[in-house]
């Protein structure tokens, strides 16, 4: 524990990238690895939005909650970021700002931040190999994001030369709750957690109606 903190929390995060994927999916491996090691979950933060960007209210909530020596638990790095390389390094000064240890399942080398009290050269040493690998497996995640982007914008323009492009079909019911919450002045907060949008998807809608109010 560092110095002068109190009980150390483990605060969950989980991320899907889009509405059919369940962001909670992985909180039964999450909990299976804090009850492990005798700690306890002050919470879980889940949304479904892209690992991409850093317009993600759950994490910064998750950040904003955090004492410092808590633990930023994840399933895997590229849950926490496909950012760039730019972006990448204005979260992690974020997430250090607070003091805050990064704990993944698919990291090892991490695990034993979740300790509650390392001895001050362990700590050191750890988060020093843990802050190298979360850097290497971070550029992972962004270059798979990139090359998937890049396979599916090839696949897309194939089948627009075919004439077999047809795009994605749009939810129609749900698409309707959200512009109504929007007319009823709700926030974008409220809609996303009413229907499971995407911020991304509100975002759209929000400008169609504008556009369509302008007109």
């Amino acid at each position: 524990m560092i110095p002068g903190c109190n009980e150390m929390l483990v605060r969950a995060y989980l991320r899907a990238s889009t509405n059919e994927q369940d962001a909670n999916r992985a909180k039964a491996s999450l909990k299976a690895f804090a009850k492990d090691r005798g700690l306890r979950i002050a919470g879980y933060y889940a949304e479904n939005d892209s690992g991409a960007s850093l317009q993600r209210p759950q994490l910064f909530r998750l950040l904003s909650d955090s004492e410092p020596g808590d633990v930023l638990l994840i399933e895997q790095v590229d849950r926490l970021s496909r950012l760039t390389a730019n972006d990448w390094e204005k979260l992690k000064s974020e997430i250090a700002s607070r003091k805050l240890r990064i704990v993944a399942l698919d990291l090892p080398t991490s695990w034993t931040l979740a300790s509650a009290s390392p001895d001050d050269f362990q700590g050191r040493l750890s988060e020093a190999i843990n802050g190298m690998m979360l850097d290497i497996l971070a550029a992972v995640a962004r270059k798979d994001y990139e090359d998937r982007r890049r396979r599916q914008d090839e696949g897309i323009a194939a089948a627009k030369a075919r004439g077999a492009y047809r795009g994605r079909k749009e939810d129609v019911k749900r698409n309707a709750a959200i512009i109504d919450g929007l007319k009823r002045g709700q926030s974008w907060q409220t809609i996303m957690d009413g229907t499971g949008a995407a911020r991304a998807t509100v975002a759209r809608l929000a400008r169609r109606l504008k556009e369509e109010a302008t007109r």
